[in-house]
């Protein structure tokens, strides 16, 4: 039987993966114009770096190597937020998906951070 902490892990990589699967979902479905070009491709390397960086992390050769890969993903979170809300706010995609995924992202970025200070002591 898996402890708390292990559980979580886990959850939380399913939970990351599954977000990253609906991301995919959603930029597929945007409009082929020159600005979604742009934003969707943005959003589509940062998104999936979260979850790769985080994947990273468990191969990590140091505990600072591994606070590295968890700050890494925690940029890309904020990065795809940016891209997340401006395609919101120009009305591109859509409205109900993107919000979903922003509150996702949100919540997303919140255990990352946590998890970087508790790793760095300072929670």
């Amino acid at each position: 039987m898996q402890n708390d902490t292990a559980k979580f892990k886990n959850e939380f990589k399913k939970r990351l993966y599954n977000w990253v699967l609906r991301l995919i979902k959603f930029v597929d479905k945007l409009p082929k114009d020159s600005i979604c070009g742009v934003m969707s491709k943005q959003l589509l390397r940062s998104g999936t770096s979260i979850l790769a960086n985080y994947i990273e992390a468990s191969s990590a050769s140091s505990k600072k190597d591994f606070i590295n890969f968890f700050t890494h993903s925690l940029k890309s979170a904020n990065e795809s937020k940016v891209w997340l809300t401006l395609l919101r706010d120009t009305n591109k995609g859509d409205k109900k998906e993107s919000e979903w995924l922003l509150k996702e992202l949100v919540e997303i970025a919140n255990i990352l951070a946590s998890s970087i200070l508790t790793l760095k002591g300072k929670k």
